[in-house]
C-alpha cells in the first residue's frame, strides 16, 4: 500500500512539473527541412532543460512575411520566429545580450550581427543566422549538352548568359530560357553588379541610379521578350513573393536565378533526372555579386519568458548543435568557426556538395554594397516597392521611367514614414 501511494505521488509530482513547465512557441518556415531539423534538435534541448517546452509550428514563407509583422505590431505572435526581414522587424526583438557569452557571439556571428540591429549604436545581440545564404543561378546542365551549347565561363556577362539560354531553350523546345524569383531581394544583386550604388554618399537610400535602371531595362525587356519566365512576376499582385523552383524542377527553365537555400530542395526533387550544377551571378561593369542574406532564429520583446527564449537559441548557437543545423538542413554556415573547420555533407549527393561548395566560392564575390543592402533597416520596403514598380512596367500599366519615378517617390516616403 505504502509503495503504490509513494508511487502515485511521484507520478502526480511528474505532472505537476510537466504542467510547470515553461511553454515556448517558435513559428518556423523552410525552404527544405529546416523546421524539421530543428524540432529533431530540440529533443536533446527538452532532455537537458524539463522545465522548458518549445512548440515549433511550421508555417508557410508568407505567414512570415506578411501575418507576423501585423501580430508583433498588435503585441501578440510567438515568442521566436525564423524570419528573414531581419531589420524591418527589428523593433520587436528581444536583446539575448544578459543571458548569453558575448564575447562567442561576437567572435563566431560578428559579421551578421549587424543585420539585427537598429542603428550603428546598437550593440545588442538579437539573433542567430541559421545560415547564410547568397543568391545566384543553377543552371540545367543537361539541356546545354543537348543543345551543344557550352556554358558561360566565369566573368560571363548577364547578356551572354542570356544569349546562350535563349540558344539552349530554343534547341531543346525548353519553355523558358531564364527565370527569377519575384522578390526585389533577387534582382538587387544583378542591379549591384550593374553599377547600382543603392545609397548615397550620406549613407541615405538612393535607389534609382543609372546602375539599378540598366539592369531593370534589361529585366523588363526580358520579360517580354521570352527570355526570362514572365508568369512568375505577372500572376501576382503587389509585392507577393513567388519563386519558380518548380519549373526548375521540371525542366522548363534552362537557367533559374534563386539562391543556396533551393539546394537541397534540388537534391531531393530533382534526383537523376538531369544534371544540375551552381553557376552564380553573371557579371556586369561593376561586380559579379550576389545579395547575403538568410534566415535567423530570432526572439521577441513581447514574451513572458526572455531568459528561456534566449537559452534556446543559445543552444542552436552553439557549435556542434549550430554544426548540426546547417550539415542537415545543406546549408552555408554563418559561424565563423564552423566556417573555417568546412563541413563534410554527408547526407548530401554528388551534385548537393558540389553546389554547396560552388556557393561557398560565390561569398568572396558578394559586393560591399549588397552587404549593407542587406543590413539596411528599411530594405523590405525597398524590395516590395521594387516588385511592385517593376511589375507595372512589364505590364504596361506604366512606361518603364514612370516606374522608376514612382519607385524613387515610394522609397522618399519610407525614410519619411520611418522618421515619424
Amino acid at each position: 500500500m505504502r509503495v503504490w501511494w509513494i508511487g502515485a505521488f511521484a507520478v502526480v509530482l511528474g505532472a505537476q512539473a510537466a504542467s510547470a513547465a515553461t511553454e515556448l512557441r517558435f513559428m518556423c518556415y523552410q525552404d527544405g527541412n529546416e523546421c524539421d531539423v530543428a524540432k529533431a534538435l530540440l529533443e536533446d534541448f527538452h532532455k537537458a532543460n524539463p522545465g522548458i517546452r518549445v512548440t515549433v509550428d511550421t508555417v508557410p514563407y508568407k505567414a512570415i512575411l506578411e501575418s507576423l509583422p501585423v501580430q508583433l505590431a498588435a503585441g501578440q505572435g510567438p515568442d521566436l520566429a525564423r524570419v528573414t526581414d531581419l531589420g524591418g522587424l527589428a523593433k520587436y526583438y528581444l536583446d539575448l545580450s544578459p543571458y548569453v557569452n558575448r564575447a562567442y557571439w561576437e567572435e563566431n556571428f560578428g559579421a551578421t550581427l549587424p543585420w539585427f540591429r537598429r542603428d550603428p549604436t546598437d550593440k545588442g545581440i538579437y539573433g542567430m543566422m541559421t545560415q547564410l545564404t547568397i543568391t545566384g543561378g543553377f543552371v540545367n546542365r543537361t539541356l546545354f549538352e543537348q543543345a551543344g551549347v557550352s556554358l558561360p565561363g566565369p566573368g560571363a556577362t548577364w547578356d551572354e548568359w542570356a544569349e546562350a539560354t535563349r540558344k539552349v531553350a530554343k534547341a531543346t523546345g525548353t519553355r523558358f530560357p531564364m527565370a527569377m524569383d519575384r522578390t526585389g531581394h533577387r534582382v538587387a544583386g544583378p542591379a549591384i553588379s550593374m553599377g547600382a550604388k543603392i545609397f548615397a554618399a550620406d549613407g541615405t537610400p538612393a535607389l534609382v541610379d543609372d546602375g539599378f535602371k540598366a539592369f531593370m531595362a534589361k529585366f523588363v525587356g526580358w520579360m517580354n521578350d521570352g527570355t526570362m519566365a514572365r508568369d512568375v512576376w505577372v500572376s501576382q499582385g503587389g509585392a507577393a513573393y513567388q519563386d519558380a523552383a518548380q519549373e526548375f524542377v521540371n525542366a522548363r527553365v534552362v537557367y533559374y536565378y534563386s539562391g543556396s537555400w533551393q539546394t537541397g530542395r534540388f537534391e531531393k526533387a530533382i534526383g537523376d533526372a538531369f544534371d544540375w550544377e551552381v553557376v552564380g551571378t553573371p557579371c556586369g561593369p561593376a561586380a559579379c555579386s550576389g545579395m547575403p542574406g538568410g534566415a535567423a532564429i530570432v526572439g521577441f520583446q513581447r514574451t513572458a519568458h526572455p531568459e528561456a527564449v534566449a537559452k534556446v537559441i543559445d543552444y542552436f548557437a552553439s557549435e556542434p548543435v549550430h554544426a548540426q543545423l546547417v550539415e542537415r538542413t545543406k546549408n552555408v554556415p554563418a559561424h565563423k568557426g564552423i566556417a573555417a573547420k568546412g563541413l563534410a555533407y554527408p547526407d548530401a549527393t554528388p551534385a548537393g556538395r558540389k553546389a554547396l561548395q560552388a556557393w561557398s566560392r560565390e561569398v568572396a564575390k558578394i559586393s560591399p554594397v549588397a552587404y549593407a543592402y542587406q543590413g539596411y533597416p528599411l530594405n523590405r520596403a525597398m524590395f516590395n516597392a521594387t516588385v511592385t514598380r517593376v511589375t507595372q512596367a512589364i505590364v504596361g500599366e506604366l512606361s518603364f521611367d514612370e516606374a522608376m519615378k514612382k519607385l524613387e517617390a515610394d522609397v522618399a516616403e519610407a525614410v519619411a514614414q520611418a522618421k515619424k
